[in-house]
């Protein structure tokens, strides 16, 4: 068992590592408080020291700072606990985001939490968020797998693997292997719907909204660039087959709006609804639109 209190003087006078989340790409999206951690802690751990230089220099910081990157982290490890549990603080920053998430980070705080020293996490910026929350896809209940393997083989399973979830799923994907895998959710998860955000926060931010169909219709069609967010809606008929009264308790109007919230249109919604009741489009037509 581990408790921390954050913010509680300790008489063992050991350090602290901080996790400082980065821009992913407007530096206006960096907090006060960020960057005044980075200005006071003894050391900087990041991931490319050539791009969080540019970071700091922007900001007038200069920590000085120390490579940790996935190559090694592992390294690292002893160095940085040593240094804190003697009274130094450090930060841990990737490229952009979130460290942890997708990023070196998550082995770090393992080690240190293992040694009794305080993690101190800072919110954030974070793209996996930003894309769900400008989806429009269901918020309520979301997955979060990252980057799905480069192999296709491996990519293929993983991918059947979550076919029945049930949640909203959030992945990263990077330009070239975008077609390929669009592809393959259209072929696994079948028609669904899907959305692409690209270049979150920067002067070309863009949200591809549709089904998995018309998605894989746009990277066919139009040339890919930029780091991709792909958010898909979850295996709603995995949901009905698991709870199939769910609607139960709705009259015919708010079992049609539960699928419009979903941004189904009416008319996908008013189809779906006589499919579970097993009533005529036509009754339900009327009931949500008079």
């Amino acid at each position: 068992m581990n408790i921390q209190k954050s913010y509680q003087i300790d008489s063992n006078e050991q350090g602290v590592l901080y996790i400082v989340p980065t821009p992913i790409g407007n530096l206006e999206d960096i907090t006060y408080r960020a960057l005044r951690t980075l200005e006071e802690v003894d050391q900087i751990a990041a991931e490319d020291t050539r791009q969080t230089k540019k970071l700091l220099s922007h900001f007038d910081i200069h920590t000085p700072l120390i490579s940790y990157h996935e190559h090694n982290k592992y390294n690292r490890e002893d160095y940085f606990i040593e240094e804190i549990q003697e009274g130094k603080t450090f930060a841990i920053v990737s490229d952009a985001g979130m460290p942890g998430v997708s990023d070196p980070g998550y082995e770090m705080v393992q080690a240190a939490i293992s040694n009794g020293i305080k993690v101190i996490v800072l919110p954030g910026a974070n793209a996996a968020l930003c894309a769900l929350v400008g989806s429009g896809l269901d918020t309520s209940r979301f997955f979060f797998y990252g980057f799905l393997p480069r192999k296709k083989k491996e990519r293929k399973e993983e991918l059947e693997k979550l076919q029945k979830t049930t949640s909203t799923i959030l992945f990263y994907e990077s330009p070239h292997r975008l077609k390929e895998v669009v592809k393959h959710m259209y072929e696994l998860f079948g028609e669904r719907h899907m959305v692409l955000a690209r270049e979150l926060t920067k002067k070309y931010e863009e949200f591809i909204r549709g089904t998995t169909s018309e998605l894989l219709a746009w990277v066919e069609e139009n040339e890919i660039r930029g780091e991709f967010c792909i958010i898909v809606e979850g295996n709603l008929e995995e949901e009905i087959e698991t709870n199939e009264l769910w609607w139960s308790h709705l009259s015919l109007v708010e079992h049609v709006e539960e699928y419009v919230q979903k941004q189904y249109t009416s008319k996908e919604a008013i189809k779906k609804v006589a499919q579970e009741r097993k009533l005529p489009k036509r009754e339900v037509y009327q009931a949500y639109h008079t």
